[in-house]
């Protein structure tokens, strides 16, 4: 709730209390987000190597309580921000350094706690379900989707209720709010800690695993590599733990070049087979696979990049757009940054619609406990975002018409034309949204293996931060380009209809390549062994 709204207000607190300039203010706002989900990465690395899920979604949690109490007292005294800004025709105050020290320190300690959280709280969740349960197995893509679901809930009360406080009551208490409520958080985090299944104990860096592979193929890389799987090494054990159970991964054609990390060196240069070379030199075939699976997962998430840079500029420019229309709908009047909540509206009732009715029938026909295999939701999502920004460019080609039929280029007055127009491309990319999110989260937390869900999870975080760092470098660079099309302050004179366009082609252009990508990928083919075998190699 906290995180959703201010992030699509932000832009409006950075230009009227911190007097930043609409592109500084946008790319500042995708910046913070970028880096919350990049930092998420890092969170699922310590959840898979120092601590449990509670553990670290409680330690993250803490972090961004304390980056909205420090944003509360900056957004309280007015000594800590600059002199507010009255006339936009002239220049305005900026903040000193130790102002924008202050703003920046509390940002993103904000953007450090919400990535810890957002890479444990999804692990925490898929974990209270026993993998050994078929029933709980086929529970656990639903569970993805009522997941998305409260977040969603929450994310409408966060732009209406707090949009609101922060319209009426003022940004301090906007932040207060949020601090509040990230606090109430952690206190039912830990409530429920004595219903919560017993999480796995870390099992070693899944970084370190990755590079052990790594290093055994170059050293072995004079050894030619084994046509049969029994002359590759493995290590049965019985698994012990019901969350992580011994999972065989099979060998797979792709990237053979690292299966030579599982050739033991002694049985084919020395005559020392008795000895055991340690894990620098010697890796299991499912550690093998491991690697692999990280490898062919990179494509996806590379192609999956871009429909994260539409969802930034939704969530600057949009806002801008709405701030220049009339946002009464119903006689009630919208505070321009709780527009989002019309995708998030149609996102609250066609989540459940998806989960009981769409996907019952789609696995009727298909046979497949999802419905639709991951890769083919995601592709959905990816072409109903292209459409988005097709509808996006349309609309704004119409607010300008509309500014120049009744002579109001240059003025400050709401234009005679409804935000509810601006709510269809909203509403696509919401769709979008709900299609693409939970089918990478459940792309990755499927396909990964048992010892690096955490870190594979993340990579969704890692697509959704690489796509607002990209946003900003996009905006800058189709500004130099084209001679200024997003140059001005005033949207009335800026060329946003070209720049959607611009982003429509480039969507479809993105779905081609990611059509390339998924067809290449070839699902995880695995064992779970949950009886006890003999040791063999």
């Amino acid at each position: 709730m906290a995180f959703i709204a201010n992030a699509v207000s932000l832009v409006t607190y950075l230009m009227g209390s911190m007097n930043f300039g609409l592109t500084k203010s946008a790319n500042t706002v995708t910046n913070f987000m970028g880096t919350s989900f990049i930092l998420a990465l890092f969170g699922g690395v310590i959840a898979d190597t120092c601590f449990t899920r509670f553990t670290t979604g409680l330690l993250f949690g803490c972090f961004e309580l304390l980056g909205y109490a420090l944003l509360t007292v900056q957004a309280h005294l007015d000594r800590l921000r600059p002199t507010p800004c009255e006339d936009v025709s002239k220049q305005c105050e900026a903040a000193n350094s130790g102002q924008a020290a202050i703003f920046y320190t509390g940002l993103y300690l904000v953007a450090l706690g919400t990535s810890g959280v957002k890479a444990a709280l999804p692990l925490l969740g898929g974990d209270q379900f026993d993998i050994k349960d078929p029933k709980e197995a086929a529970q656990l893509s639903s569970f993805f989707n009522w997941f998305l679901f409260s977040q969603t809930g929450g994310s409408i009360a966060g732009v209406t209720f707090l949009v609101w406080i922060s319209s009426n009551k003022g940004w301090d208490w906007a932040f207060g709010v949020s601090t509040v409520a990230v606090l109430l958080a952690i206190v039912l985090l830990c409530i429920g800690k004595p219903f919560y299944r017993d999480n796995h104990a870390p099992k070693g860096s899944p970084i370190i695993r990755v590079l052990q592979v790594f290093v055994a193929a170059i050293r072995n890389q004079d050894i030619p590599i084994p046509k049969k799987k029994d002359e590759l090494h493995e290590i049965y054990d019985k698994g012990t733990d019901m969350n992580f159970p011994n999972e065989f991964l099979q060998r797979t054609s792709q990237f053979r070049f690292l299966d030579r990390a599982a050739v033991n060196r002694i049985s084919w240069v020395e005559s020392a087979p008795s000895m055991t070379p340690g894990p620098w030199r010697l890796s299991t075939v499912t550690q093998v696979e491991e690697t692999k699976i990280l490898l062919r997962m990179l494509p996806i998430v590379l192609s999956t990049i871009f429909i994260n840079t539409c969802l930034a500029q939704l969530q600057t420019f949009s806002i801008q757009q709405s701030m220049t229309l009339d946002t009464r709908i119903l006689g009630f009047k919208i505070p321009a940054p709780s527009l989002p909540v019309i995708p998030l509206t149609f996102n609250f009732i066609f989540i459940p619609i998806y989960d009981r009715i769409f996907v019952p029938i789609a696995r009727r026909i298909t046979g497949i406990p999802t419905g639709i295999r991951y890769l083919q939701r995601i592709g959905v999502g990816l072409v109903l975002s292209t459409i988005s920004m097709a509808i996006a460019g349309v609309m704004e080609t119409r607010r300008k018409s509309v500014a120049v039929q009744h002579n109001m280029v240059d003025s400050r007055d709401p234009l005679p034309m409804s935000v509810f127009w601006l709510g269809f491309q909203y509403a696509v990319f919401g769709l979008s949204e709900m299609f693409t999110l939970v089918g990478l989260l459940e792309f990755y937390h499927a396909e990964s293996s048992a010892r690096m869900k955490g870190t594979s999870t993340a990579l969704l975080w890692f697509s959704l931060a690489f796509g607002y760092f990209i946003s900003s470098v996009v905006v800058e660079v189709v500004n130099k380009a084209s001679g200024g099309w997003l140059a001005s302050n005033n949207l009335n004179r800026d060329k946003l209809n070209y720049f959607y366009w611009l982003l429509s082609v480039l969507s479809a252009l993105n779905f081609v390549i990611y059509l390339v990508c998924a067809s290449w990928y070839k699902y995880k083919n695995a064992e779970m062994q949950h009886e006890e075998v003999s040791n063999g190699d």
